[in-house]
């Protein structure tokens, strides 16, 4: 490791590479979902669900982490073992395929199955609404558009079809950041002349809708595409996003819920969102040093304040504090895999284990 990022980072990445491999023995074949935050022991899934895609991650970044190749074998396999999912009719199919295969290093079987994937979503895409839909694989109305339905799918649809993938996300856009102050992070398609409609879960407070979308934007505006009318068009919405309050101001981890201030919090927003800030960093323009600021500032908080150190029955390197779904009393102050999985990207990129340009 480059050890520029400060001794903190390398610690704190010590210790979710530590916990990806206790998290490895305790779920053998199948993959992590939430852990309880008293115990760490894991709620999993067989197939992966919508984030298997994140464990796949996780075991990618050990392998850079490690240097093993026993290690890139764990990596590859738990990939592979996502391949069903090219077929099922979700959008998460982004979020599912994208991160595991753009860190895999060159392998050849995850190259395979992005495309694969890519085209899968591709095939997916509805020409006269102008996106791919959220599909039905996890129940409920196909034709929605949701904030966690551009992040992945837009990096991932732009290896084979670049204007498909910009018209994806700004059709989000223009949806989720409309004349609200708030994101509207979910929509469902109605028919007979009522068009677009905004679904009332999750609701507008939601802290994950916001920090989906700002990575969405910063991922376009990092792909070579973005160029001309489009890069002025993500500009816009990267600058409407930045200006909300708890992004470049307020406080660093937020209510799962503004809405509820005093709800839980939610720890996976602010990995999200700093991996989001970290990205933008490299986008010349006048927000770069701030958000460069912002992002490292985000992790070293998290890495202090949420990262278990073991001991007291639990192993170390949890981040606690993720909310999966407060509405249902779902894992609402628990370890998520996905944000287990930003925070250890984040932490790879300012020990230079990672491109945050290209993942």
């Amino acid at each position: 490791m480059s050890g520029a990022a400060g001794d903190w980072a390398e610690r704190a990445l010590a210790a979710v590479m530590e916990r990806v491999t206790t998290t490895e023995a305790q779920v053998g074949e199948r993959f992590p979902l939430y852990a309880d935050p008293r115990d760490g022991i894991w709620r999993t899934t067989g197939r992966g669900s919508w984030t298997g895609g994140f464990w796949a991650g996780l075991l990618w970044l050990r392998a850079r982490y490690s240097g093993s190749a026993a290690d890139r074998r764990a990596a590859a396999g738990r990939t592979a073992a996502l391949a069903p999912w090219a077929d099922a009719d979700t959008v998460t199919r982004g979020l599912i395929f994208w991160y595991p295969t753009a860190l895999a290093d060159g392998d050849p079987e995850a190259a395979v199955l992005r495309e694969r994937a890519a085209r899968a979503v591709l095939a997916a895409r509805d020409p006269e609404l102008g996106l791919v839909p959220w599909g039905d694989a996890f129940g409920g109305p196909r034709l929605r558009a949701r904030a966690d339905g551009v992040p992945g799918t837009v990096p991932l649809l732009a290896t084979v079809a670049p204007g498909a993938a910009a018209d994806h996300l700004h059709r989000h856009l223009d949806l989720c950041l409309g004349a609200e102050r708030e994101p509207l992070p979910a929509w469902r398609y109605e028919g007979g002349g009522a068009g677009w409609q905004p679904c009332e879960e999750p609701g507008p407070g939601w802290s994950r809708g916001r920090a989906w979308l700002l990575l969405a934007v910063a991922d376009a505006l990092l792909l070579p595409e973005a160029t001309g009318h489009d890069r002025v068009r993500l500009t816009a919405a990267a600058r409407r996003l930045l200006s909300l309050e708890g992004v470049l101001s307020g406080p660093l981890v937020p209510p799962d819920d503004r809405a509820a201030p005093y709800g839980p919090l939610d720890t996976s927003a602010a990995a999200i969102t700093a991996v989001a800030l970290l990205k933008l960093a490299h986008v010349r323009e006048d927000w770069a040093p701030v958000c460069s600021y912002r992002g490292a500032v985000t992790l070293s908080t998290l890495a202090a304040n949420h990262l278990t150190r073991g001991g007291s029955g639990r192993p170390a390197g949890m981040l606690l504090d993720g909310c999966y779904d407060a509405g249902r009393g779902l894992a609402e102050r628990h370890e998520l895999v996905w944000g287990d999985f930003f925070l250890a990207l984040g932490l790879a990129s300012l020990n230079g284990l990672a491109d945050l340009t290209r993942v």
